[in-house]
């Protein structure tokens, strides 16, 4: 199969594994290259190439990955907790990393109904959320570019990459990226979002990025990226580092929608509005596969804490605090751990992850003013 059809690698092996609390444990120490490594891979369900991210971490000595996000309304969770994870993750391992706040994109794709000023806000915000849930070395190795001032600094570069590469695909490879926009090849499509595609593989070049750390939703751009280098004989590829794709909390939701309130936890959520979206969540008994309870377990619980403690009467098996997913999901698919016992517990743990957030959105009058601004905001798809 040619690179851009191959199939992903599947999901890190249990010798990636590293948790925040676990990374905090090193900071007073250099790291390893096999300890670079094991924490960056950790990040990706997929990482093309696997080699390549190696020798970048030993040769490299100024590394910069990059993710763009369409600031459209307000964040859930998957944005808020696993992105700082990650991020945190890879400035650990010194690497710098850009945020591309996409507000043209968000323009482009008729985010906030092509209001750049609303999409400019909703991005200002995205960055008060990451400061409180604990994102690290924002204004140093975490630095946060807006598109329209960006490219308006450096137009003919950006402008002559996009058109380059452009003209060397066609529109039907083109239009196979529009999953990038949450949108299909089926779908009616403006000029303006046949560019997006071509806007978005020209910016992994104009940031100079080594890493995309983006996720499994944005793999087709990223390699029509690896594509562009071969076509025009780039010798160093950007490595793709994608993360898995946090569900919905109903039944079939592979991907978490802002869209679909009840089915998508907020990173300002009130403690009533996390328990009962959790209560109401599909948590189907013995069953883990496609569960998004054990699917938030371990992507942001286990991540985060790296242990999970469910509190049960004696009659119900007792108090038992999980050290691994593995273990966890062994007693939820023999029927030791009923989802009854298992959501409050996971209820709590999220709330205890959301707590810093919400008290910086109810004590900080500028975060405030934000979120009531981003709040009244409609989101359009």
């Amino acid at each position: 199969m040619a690179e851009e059809e191959a199939a992903p690698n599947g999901a890190p092996t249990a010798t990636f594994s590293m948790d925040r609390l676990s990374l905090l444990a090193t900071r007073d120490r250099e790291l390893t290259l096999d300890e670079k490594y094991a924490i960056c891979r950790s990040i990706g369900e997929e990482c093309i190439q696997e080699e390549e991210l190696r020798n970048l971490l030993a040769k490299k000595p100024n590394i910069v990955a990059y993710d763009g996000f369409e600031p459209s309304g307000r964040m859930h969770i998957a944005q808020g907790i696993l992105k700082a994870l990650n991020v945190n993750k890879l400035t650990r391992c010194g690497v710098t990393f850009k945020f591309w706040v996409a507000d043209w994109f968000g323009q482009l794709n008729n985010k906030m109904g092509g209001d750049l000023k609303k999409i400019q806000t909703v991005g200002a915000y995205f960055v008060e959320i990451w400061k409180a849930v604990g994102m690290e070395g924002i204004g140093d190795k975490v630095l946060f570019l807006n598109t329209s001032e960006e490219i308006n600094r450096s137009p003919n570069e950006y402008w002559t990459l996009v058109m380059d590469i452009a003209r060397r695909n066609n529109l039907k490879r083109i239009l196979r990226c529009g999953q990038i926009m949450g949108r299909s090849e089926s779908d009616d499509l403006s000029a303006a979002q046949i560019m997006y595609p071509c806007m978005q593989c020209a910016d992994i070049f104009f940031l100079k990025a080594n890493i995309c750390q983006l996720g499994m939703d944005q793999r087709k751009v990223n390699m029509l990226a690896r594509e562009y280098c071969d076509e025009v004989k780039r010798k160093l590829k950007p490595v793709i580092l994608s993360h898995p794709m946090l569900p919905g909390l109903q039944q079939g939701q592979e991907k978490m929608s802002k869209s679909i309130a009840e089915s998508a936890i907020f990173m300002e959520d009130s403690e009533a509005e996390v328990n009962v979206k959790i209560k109401q969540a599909f948590c189907p008994p013995k069953v883990a596969e496609g569960n998004p309870c054990i699917s938030y377990l371990r992507l942001l619980v286990f991540p985060w804490n790296g242990t999970f403690t469910v509190e049960r009467k004696e009659a119900n098996g007792g108090s038992k605090e999980y050290k691994t997913i593995e273990e966890l999901c062994q007693d939820f698919e023999d029927g030791s751990l009923h989802p009854g016992d298992l959501k409050p517990a996971l209820a709590k743990a999220l709330n205890i992850m959301l707590a810093p957030v919400r008290k910086h959105f109810e004590t900080d009058e500028n975060a405030k003013a934000l979120l009531k601004k981003v709040k009244s905001y409609k989101v359009s798809r």
